[in-house]
């Protein structure tokens, strides 16, 4: 399956999003993204972790690979675009990235 297929399918750049903030369990990667069912979010993880962007911890939990926070970088931009298009549209503008998500993405030297 190529990336821009996956990243394009529903809850993909949301689950990435959740796990760019926290390494998370499944039922609370569940929780926070509200109203997707768990064999969708299972798919979902089975297809990112595929792909080498998420793979699952010692303890059981989520994290995206350095990969994975690679991919939500690169996104940072697309995101601040974006903001900008729908600024010049008088559109609701998304809230920035927080800093601290960005020095945690950041790789590791």
């Amino acid at each position: 399956m190529a990336a821009f297929d996956l990243l394009g399918r529903r809850w993909v750049l949301q689950i990435v999003g959740e796990l760019g903030a926290a390494d998370l369990g499944f039922n609370e990667l569940q929780r926070r993204i509200g109203r997707i069912s768990s064999s969708v979010l299972a798919t979902r993880l089975r297809e990112l972790s595929e792909l080498s962007l998420v793979e699952v911890g010692d303890d059981g939990t989520y994290l995206l690979t350095e990969l994975g926070r690679s991919l939500l970088l690169s996104l940072h931009g697309l995101f601040e675009w974006s903001d900008h298009w729908a600024a010049s549209r008088g559109q609701v503008v998304n809230e920035p990235l927080d800093p601290a998500l960005v020095n945690r993405l950041q790789p590791e030297a």
